[in-house]
């Protein structure tokens, strides 16, 4: 029956069941849906069937739940648990998602609910808040099965079956010596296809690719893009094996990153969303507006000091928004392409040059043809070679100006350590203005008299 429900029809159905208490129907349904739609169900309920909805489920349910839900939402069901039942569906979240959930907490709400779980669940917890922010120590989990390397493949299958519901990911066995350093890894696939009798020395792979606790979450994005992995084992300064990262915080990883990069590109500053409230949206947007106003100043300025010109031959003030656009179009185009560029290749002098002399290329193949074109609408329109002339050559430059602007600010923001996605688009369109108008008007002013 439920297979053909919609999402609405399904909430209906389960609000009136809570209504009847119904728990074992209730149940029926849940078992039925995926952990993201129960936590959609728990969303659009009214608030006064949230608290039953709760209490009919079981710790497993709650835990899975609470890990689809944003974090005001699992604030919201801590508060409703109270902390003695919240402490045992906290020992049955991933540790990763509950470190990140517990930073928002205070320190005393947060020593109450680690001191209600298991030990060596609260444990691992704290240690996975020691690390650095954003990097692997952060996003690993300590759930995954590890083997010895004189194991049997019999006997890895049956580790493997005890401690599989304990494990995020069974995709891999990874092989650890007696200190626990990692020294292999053998995949599920290999177990198949292995004698039963085989040893694990002899099926598994001893080139493992492993990442430091201190890796930066960005690298192991991009080492787990590279190699295809499913998982990639996490282990510190001596080696030893004290986490795996899986692929779905790989995937938050890169949809985080590639939001904070939108909201430097357009200058939007701290994350801007559907719910944000009008008064911090405009706060978080005005800095950078507020700056690029002065500098858009400069461009006044640069018009005021070529008044004669423009007095002199009115038409050239027709083509200046034209100019002025193009230019920060393709410096924009330029700087998109430069930070997507930076986020999946590894950045050496000879990538640099390459990309560098490319853009250039781009830039004037680009210029050449928009110069023709614009020409001869300028002179079609305004009836003069000369000026249809400069606007094209005026065009040109700008462009190439323009696209190499885009390309190397970046660039040199990189080298400096400092985010390439700072160089947002309204920057780099406000410094292109200052540089076209000052190329345009400086070409007119030089065949003023001919303009004339």
């Amino acid at each position: 029956m439920i297979k053909e429900m919609t999402q609405d029809e399904i909430t209906l159905h389960i609000i009136k069941l809570l209504k009847e208490n119904k728990k074992t129907d209730f149940i029926t349904i849940l078992e039925e849906l995926q952990p993201y739609d129960t936590a959609k169900i728990y969303e659009d309920l009214p608030e006064k069937h949230k608290l039953r909805f709760l209490l009919f489920l079981n710790n497993e349910v709650l835990a899975d739940l609470m890990q689809e839900l944003e974090k005001e939402e699992q604030l919201e069901v801590l508060n409703k648990l109270g902390i003695e039942k919240s402490s045992k569906v906290l020992d049955l979240m991933d540790n990763d998602d509950l470190a990140l959930l517990l930073d928002e907490l205070s320190p005393e709400k947060k020593e109450s609910l680690l001191s209600g779980m298991k030990v060596e669940e609260s444990k691992a917890v704290t240690d996975i808040m020691n690390y650095p922010p954003e990097t692997a120590g952060r996003l690993m989990t300590n759930r995954f099965v590890w083997i010895r390397s004189y194991y049997t493949v019999r006997e890895a299958v049956e580790k493997l079956k005890t401690f599989a519901e304990f494990a995020e990911s069974i995709n891999y066995l990874y092989v650890v010596d007696e200190q626990r350093k990692l020294v292999g890894v053998v995949s599920y696939r290999d177990l198949l296809l292995a004698d039963i009798d085989e040893k694990i020395n002899n099926i598994m792979y001893e080139r493992v690719i492993s990442v430091s606790v201190t890796t930066d979450q960005e690298l192991v994005a991009r080492m787990t893009e590279r190699y295809d992995f499913l998982a990639i084992p996490v282990v510190d300064e001596s080696n030893m094996l004290v986490g795996i990262v899986t692929v779905d915080d790989i995937i938050d990883v890169v949809i985080k990153e590639a939001n904070e990069d939108i909201e430097k590109l357009s200058a939007s500053g701290k994350s801007i969303d559907f719910d944000t409230k009008t008064f911090v949206a405009a706060a978080r947007r005005l800095p950078w507006l507020i700056l690029l106003l002065f500098i858009g100043l400069i461009s006044g300025s640069i018009i005021s000091s070529f008044e004669n010109t423009l007095e002199q031959v009115v038409a050239i003030a027709f083509f200046m928004p034209m100019i002025a656009g193009m230019t920060g179009n393709t410096g924009t185009q330029s700087l998109a392409v430069v930070v997507r560029g930076l986020i999946t290749h590894d950045i050496e002098k000879g990538v640099i040059l390459r990309l560098i002399t490319r853009e250039l290329g781009v830039g004037v193949t680009i210029g050449i043809t928009c110069a023709i074109l614009i020409s001869i609408i300028a002179y079609v329109w305004q009836g003069s070679f000369i000026l249809g002339a400069v606007v094209g050559v005026s065009l040109f430059f700008t462009l190439v100006i323009g696209t190499l602007a885009g390309t190397i600010i970046p660039l040199i923001l990189f080298r400096l350590n400092i985010d390439p996605a700072v160089a947002s688009g309204p920057l780099i369109t406000t410094i292109n203005d200052i540089f076209s108008l000052l190329t345009y008007f400086g070409i007119a002013t030089m065949f003023l008299n001919y303009l004339m």
